[in-house]
């Protein structure tokens, strides 16, 4: 690993940084970092990066890795070789594996499998036991094996009393508890948004008001505990935005992520019948849409995470109401976040980074990344106005589940550097 980029645009909001510089990097390591020209070992690969940006590694809050348990999905494996192509040098995988990740002994199991790639792996284990929703996890024993975040993803917990309960147990750790937001009483057997879309077509439906009751409760316990650390995981509604917006106006510890199918496809989708439009929670209506980007453009919106909800061909491929939540959404997410947000006006460059990068680190607490010489590369970089098509054919997840397949997008991730590895993308 030797190369040098010439002339790239460096962005990291941390260290005020934002002005073309030549990047040398070579066995890992930022070898040179200025203005200046170095003297270049001979064997070096010089590449004219004028096009391209610079910023510290990008990191995923919401990843489903599959494994254990649903390897004919995802393995560990195809997941990081998905999520360093699509740009990223840290992910966070969800609990709902098989078994779920509520023990000790499944965290190092996953530590294990996770060693030796680009991509590090963050660990979210669950608040309750087989994510049940009834008996707290030993969430103080998980904090030490290294668990940064608590949730029960792919469900909400129900109970309010049990919620509290883990709003205690994590006060004197002031561990970070957080949630798929979901009254399952109103939402059973849905298959898309509940609109007059959805009575038309003659699908069940998932209404607004469910993601936004358990929001609703979850930021007042969190007050009531002693306004403990919360994060909502893909928010999707106006509603939502809104009380996630008065909760940080109180000055309440809470946070939230959106996906970038939540903010660049919509409802209308589900007309088509397609079952790669079909997620929880679902695409949303236009005004859904339009408060989820003014919360980007405000910073009511914390990060953008992918949701990647890997599924297998025969599993997705069936009647709608039939076919599971979710979409993979690793390598596509740089390329539908610069088209929709960046390419269309409503956010800038510099906060779009941080929206992958300094936003989510400050939320799990994890050090910041820094561009400078003498320190080791955890670096993407992307062309901010290469026009490309997408193909699931070529992507490195295990499944093809996505929605923008020969979707025409503007902006592409181009080289990934961590852990003394690099990998120039493909796709």
């Amino acid at each position: 690993m030797n190369i040098y980029f010439q002339n790239i645009r460096a962005i990291n909001s941390i260290q005020n940084l934002d002005t073309h510089l030549n990047i040398w990097v070579k066995d890992g390591i930022i070898a040179h970092c200025s203005k200046d020209t170095p003297t270049l070992d001979i064997d070096t690969r010089i590449i004219d990066a004028s096009s391209m940006i610079a910023s510290p590694g990008f990191i995923d809050l919401h990843v489903h890795l599959r494994e254990p348990g649903a390897d004919n999905k995802e393995t560990i494996q195809s997941g990081l070789d998905a999520a360093s192509n699509g740009g990223f040098t840290s992910v966070v995988c969800m609990p709902n594996t098989s078994p779920d990740i509520d023990d000790v002994t499944v965290v190092e199991y996953i530590n294990s499998k996770a060693k030796g790639f680009l991509t590090d792996v963050l660990i979210s284990a669950a608040i309750t036991k087989q994510r049940t929703g009834k008996s707290i996890t030993n969430m103080l024993s998980l904090n030490e094996a290294g668990v940064v975040m608590f949730t029960d993803d792919g469900v909400a917990v129900s109970n309010s009393e049990v919620m509290k309960l883990a709003f205690d147990y994590a006060a004197p750790q002031d561990l970070l508890l957080a949630q798929h937001c979901e009254d399952h009483s109103l939402t059973k057997g849905f298959t898309m948004n509940e609109s007059a879309l959805s009575y038309k077509l003659g699908l069940k439906g998932y209404p607004t008001i469910a993601e936004e009751i358990i929001l609703s409760r979850d930021i007042m316990l969190a007050e009531y505990c002693g306004n403990r650390r919360y994060h909502a995981q893909h928010i999707s509604t106006k509603g939502a935005v809104d009380l996630i917006r008065s909760a940080k106006a109180k000055g309440l510890r809470v946070s939230c992520e959106v996906t970038p199918h939540h903010f660049s496809l919509s409802e209308e989708l589900l007309a088509s019948y397609d079952s790669c439009y079909k997620m929880n929670p679902p695409l949303r209506r236009d005004q859904d849409i339009e408060a989820i980007i003014e919360g980007l453009a405000d910073g009511t919106i914390d990060c953008i995470a992918t949701d990647h909800a890997p599924h297998s061909l025969h599993e997705k491929f069936v009647e709608l109401e039939n076919a599971p939540n979710g979409i993979i959404g690793l390598e596509t997410a740089i390329g539908v976040s610069l088209t929709h947000l960046v390419h269309s006006g409503k956010i800038s460059i510099n906060k779009f980074i941080d929206l992958f990068t300094v936003n989510p680190r400050n939320i799990i607490g994890k050090e910041q990344v820094l561009i400078d010489s003498g320190l080791n590369a955890n670096l993407t970089i992307f062309d901010l106005n290469e026009e490309w098509t997408v193909d699931k054919t070529k992507m490195k997840s295990k499944s093809t589940n996505t929605p923008y397949h020969n979707h025409k997008l503007i902006g592409k991730q181009k080289f990934v550097f961590n852990n003394n590895q690099m990998i120039e993308c493909s796709l």
